[in-house]
């Protein structure tokens, strides 16, 4: 019988669209914009200047800080611009605009191949620093940090998180059945990496060709392939350590607190590429889909390929679009312009027409309930956004476990007043740490 968690919802997964398209490798378009900051933690500096020729895979930003990534060139060509652009998260950021000149050279000595274990933990975990990897699943928390627990948190499981539980979006879907191996070799690198014997890969079981393509990798391995249930937020890490191991990450902690690490299928192919070839993360599979899409695919994309390029590739769109969203419908971030740049984080580029959606004015709270009983980490969400509302943001946090909040908007979802419960809560995060900042 499949596992599966208190509280989520059942939103129909609309991942028909792409489910049995295969992932497309495309043109590269005319040029890139390279935001600076792709992750959570310390932005990058830029290391060219406009007028530099750089090559595929070369640092162009490099990382100041522990908790950081550096940026690496996604194509060859030569830097024409280094300005404010818009960014899929942070609204605007700097970034590093790169003509492309045709060639689509690598950096002199890349790829390069290596065995990985001819490698010890320490030496691994810095070609996945070097490499520039972060979480691929939407968090983008640099991964060579998520791969060294303090001394005092033993960590003793890996779990890979192949739940996709998003609506419309069929990434890492379509990257464990067209590339299952790298998937489980990336897996074993992290499982050196941390020490650990035991690694769980995670899928929901309306994913059955998945759940077969890895089990049959895994085939003589540890490596342990688990079949959950569908349902929405399966893949949010504190529920998947809940259903996998029976762990329950303590209020306000993180799940190395319970001695588990929790990575995504995408981020482990790139650290396969970076370990074994010495390729940074410089592109990703990207589901571009939706009512208002021509051609809904998968595609293999350049980071600082444009929303608007990406969507050309599919063929434009049919109608004209209610919402662009990068991510899925559920947790992804509304967008003002489709000449935002993908990002190491981008999973999915939803163009949604009316059909898709379900909006309409914001109501009173009517204490219905309905939102305690889908929250999948016990809170009440309506008291959550009544205090948002309110700016009675230090209360939700100390007496109502704000921070607690994983933002899955199942709340939302089945809130019959249509409230913004989770832009709320986000509100609520955003002032506490302002005010933090300031003591």
């Amino acid at each position: 019988m499949a596992k599966s968690f208190r509280g989520g919802v059942h939103p129909n997964d609309r991942k028909a669209y792409t489910a049995s398209r295969s992932i497309q490798e495309v043109a590269i378009p005319a040029r890139v914009i390279i935001p600076t900051r792709q992750h959570i933690g310390a932005p990058c500096t830029p290391v060219v200047k406009a007028g530099d020729l750089v090559k595929k895979g070369q640092i162009i930003a490099d990382a100041q800080a522990f908790v950081s990534a550096p940026v690496h060139a996604s194509i060859s060509g030569k830097v024409v611009e280094i300005s404010e652009y818009p960014h899929p998260v942070f609204g605007t950021c700097p970034a590093i605009v790169i003509e492309n000149d045709g060639k689509d050279e690598w950096q002199e000595g890349l790829p390069l191949t290596r065995n990985w274990q001819d490698f010890d933990c320490c030496e691994l975990k810095e070609f996945v620093r070097q490499a520039g990897i972060v979480g691929m699943g939407g968090a983008t928390f640099p991964t060579h940090v998520k791969m060294a627990p303090p001394a005092e948190k033993s960590v003793d499981m890996l779990i890979l998180n192949g739940a996709e539980c998003e609506p419309f979006l069929t990434a890492d879907h379509r990257v464990m059945l067209e590339r299952a191996g790298q998937v489980l070799t990336g897996t074993q690198i992290a499982m050196k990496i941390l020490g650990v014997t035991k690694g769980v890969i995670g899928i929901e079981e309306n994913k059955p060709d998945a759940i077969a393509a890895m089990r049959q990798a895994a085939e003589g391995t540890s490596i342990q392939v688990v079949a959950l249930k569908t349902k929405y937020p399966q893949g949010a890490e504190k529920t998947l350590i809940k259903v996998i191991a029976d762990r329950e990450v303590p209020s306000g902690g993180l799940p190395m607190d319970v001695g588990i690490v929790v990575q995504n299928v995408g981020t482990v192919v790139a650290i396969a590429d970076a370990v074994q070839n010495g390729v940074p993360l410089i592109e990703r599979v990207t589901t571009v889909t939706g009512g208002a899409v021509a051609e809904p695919q998968n595609l293999l994309l350049r980071v600082g390929t444009t929303f608007a390029h990406a969507i050309e590739l599919c063929g434009g769109f049919k109608e004209t679009p209610v919402k662009i969203i990068m991510g899925g419908p559920m947790m992804g971030l509304a967008q003002r312009t489709l000449d935002t740049p993908i990002i190491k984080g981008t999973s999915g580029i939803l163009a949604l027409s009316a059909a898709d959606v379900n909006v309409g004015p914001e109501r009173p709270c009517i204490r219905c309930g309905r939102c305690v009983a889908t929250c999948p980490m016990g809170l009440v969400p309506s008291m959550l956004s009544l205090l948002g509302e309110r700016s009675r943001f230090q209360e939700a946090k100390e007496e109502f476990n704000l921070l607690d909040c994983v933002e899955c908007g199942s709340c939302v979802y089945v809130c019959p007043a249509k409230r913004n419960i989770v832009q709320y809560i986000k509100l609520s995060k955003a002032q506490n740490a302002a005010q933090a900042a300031k003591k």
